[in-house]
């Protein structure tokens, strides 16, 4: 439908285009008590004036460097002879006298042999000695088929932009029916997802065109002053032709360089500057679209660079040259579409520029992977924006969740689970050196801290559980406490016995849910049992459900606390609010 129906939806999609950039000025003018059929039409008429304005000069400069042409055919002649007759001593010459000797070579040959002509019934040639020659005479032009030829080839585009400029008005007059005539059809059930997705449009596309409007009068301005300081003619010229071009994504640019390139080639004796010339362009079209494009369009259009790629070949295809300039209006459109209808969420994925995966999903998948380097790369990027603290608490934590679902779900292989636990080892202990010169620096003292003896922690099950230790003792350690972490598969009673936990003490029991409430409370029964006066630490990591339900399970003595994260453990142990964001804002200076 898109591919056959082009003659009717390029000029609709440039006509909104142009309403968009129009709309503003429009708003204005009737805000002073102007009509909005007057004030789009003045608004036109307007822009038709400064467009006609703007394309009458650039047409008779141009007019004027053809009429300079003939001035400078003594260099032009230079250059054809110079590259025709390259030096005999250098490598090309060689390359172009070895070509012309195979040549002859191969010439030579084929007049050895002469093909014979063919011999009709009484033994005579066909061929003819003496071949008349052949002149093509054309008919008379007149004057009203020579004005009919060289208007035929501009009568389409003007046509078009006819169509564009009436749409456009239309649109611009009857904005607010046309508006609500498309929330109609969408349901009044459905008003506040249309104009959530209508105003993200709008604001995108806004957005995307002002700036391409300042990117490319910039480069533009780059490109005259440039070619003014080469010395080129007509610099102004041909720096507002490149800032008019450059609409035209790729293409746009390679046009726009060729030009002043032929004309330098043209005017100046020498190759220095031309090669300058296609210098400037080439080093301003890679800062432009590698550099300053990416990080402009990308955060205000929400659009990858492959997908902006794809979908402008995609458009080209479609359209030709309109859909080389719509492709990035239309598919920020496409975007928003999928990002607020379910339905359509595929396409926000599939083009969109936010993260397919999570942190903790992506942590968790290329340790799946066996892919331990890209896994430890997803949590240094994290960790250079973050603190341990929030690693540990929004993507190792959860990523140990996914781990034990699919792990009693029997999802996972007993090789890719262990190799997960002994990678994410290996990462906590990197990161207990780094928490280690952290602490050596100069640790926080805990200073109004609800426990002032030794924390001992235990694991509640399995490997999960025992790598949640290992991460809040690490936390603890920089805080400044003394905190004790019990290997799995230790008997609790014969450790404890050693130690002699008193009552200044703090026994923490680690699980990571749902699998592991069962062990978590024969733990904290023998420990409540045998050591009463100590209080109790319950850290159920990443649970979700309600926690006062989930207290209940361990009556008829509870925990003395039940924390869900990292943070609300430190929180409870002294280093609440502000203290607990000291702690990580010192982390994250170290990594840094």
């Amino acid at each position: 439908m898109l591919y056959f129906a082009r003659d009717i939806f390029i000029p609709l999609a440039f006509a909104i285009t142009l309403a968009l950039i129009l709309s503003p000025a429009v708003g204005w003018l009737h805000k002073l008590h102007i009509r909005r059929f007057p004030a789009a039409l003045a608004v036109m008429l307007v822009l038709i004036a400064v467009g006609a304005s703007i394309g009458y000069v650039i047409l008779n400069q141009f007019v004027q460097v053809v009429n300079d042409l003939p001035l400078y055919n003594q260099n032009i002649d230079n250059k054809i002879k110079a590259l025709r007759t390259p030096d005999q001593a250098g490598a090309l010459g060689r390359a172009a006298q070895n070509v012309r000797e195979l040549s002859k070579e191969l010439a030579t040959s084929q007049e050895a042999t002469p093909p014979q002509p063919a011999q009709g019934r009484a033994g005579r040639s066909n061929t003819t000695a003496n071949p008349l020659p052949v002149q093509i005479i054309e008919a008379p032009v007149n004057g009203l088929i020579y004005v009919r030829d060289l208007t035929k080839p501009f009568l389409a585009p003007l046509a078009t932009l006819a169509i564009v400029l009436v749409f456009a008005v239309f649109l611009l007059v009857e904005e607010a029916d046309l508006r609500n005539r498309l929330f109609r059809l969408a349901g009044l059930s459905r008003l506040s997802v249309m104009t959530q997705a209508l105003d993200d449009a709008t604001r995108r596309v806004s957005r995307y065109l002002m700036l391409q409007l300042l990117v490319n009068a910039g480069f533009g301005l780059l490109c005259g002053l440039g070619l003014c300081l080469i010395g080129v003619p007509d610099a102004v010229l041909w720096g507002t032709v490149a800032a008019l071009l450059r609409i035209v994504p790729y293409a746009g640019s390679v046009v726009a360089g060729l030009m002043p390139l032929l004309l330098s080639l043209a005017v100046f004796d020498d190759w220095t500057r031309p090669l300058l010339v296609f210098l400037l362009f080439l080093i301003l079209e890679l800062i432009t679209g590698n550099l300053l494009e990416p990080r402009l369009y990308g955060s205000h259009t929400g659009i990858s660079s492959l997908a902006l790629l794809v979908t402008t070949v995609f458009w080209a295809t479609l359209w030709g040259p309109a859909g080389l300039i719509l492709s990035t209006p239309l598919t920020v459109c496409v975007v928003v579409l999928g990002r607020h209808i379910p339905h359509l969420s595929f396409l926000h994925i599939l083009l969109g520029d936010q993260p397919a995966l999570e942190p903790e999903a992506l942590l968790y998948q290329r340790l799946l992977a066996m892919d331990d380097q890209e896994a430890r790369a997803v949590a240094e990027q994290y960790l250079s924006e973050h603190s341990l603290l929030q690693l540990y608490d929004s993507v190792v934590l959860p990523a140990l969740t996914i781990a034990e679902l699919d792990r009693h779900k029997g999802a996972i292989d007993p090789e890719r689970g262990e190799f997960l636990f002994l990678s994410l080892r290996e990462m906590l202990a990197e990161f207990s050196e780094e928490a280690r010169t952290t602490a050596a620096e100069g640790s926080l003292s805990p200073s109004g801290a609800t426990v002032s003896g030794r924390i001992l922690c235990f694991p509640a099950r399995d490997e999960a559980d025992e790598i949640a230790v290992a991460m809040l003792t690490q936390l603890l350690e920089q805080a400044g406490y003394a905190a004790l972490a019990f290997p799995l598969g230790s008997s609790p009673e014969s450790m404890l016995e050693v130690l002699g936990p008193t009552s200044n003490d703090l026994f923490c029991i680690s699980t990571i849910p749902p699998f592991a409430f069962a062990h978590a409370r024969t733990i904290h029964r023998l420990l409540r049992t045998k050591f009463p006066q100590t209080k109790i630490l319950m850290g159920v990591w990443g649970f979700s459900g309600d926690v006062e339900r989930a207290t209940r399970h361990f009556k008829p003595m509870p925990p003395d606390k039940f924390v869900v994260s990292l943070a609300d453990a430190l929180g409870y142990l002294g280093v609440p609010g502000a203290k607990a964001e000291e702690v990580a804002e010192k982390t994250l200076q170290n990594q840094k």
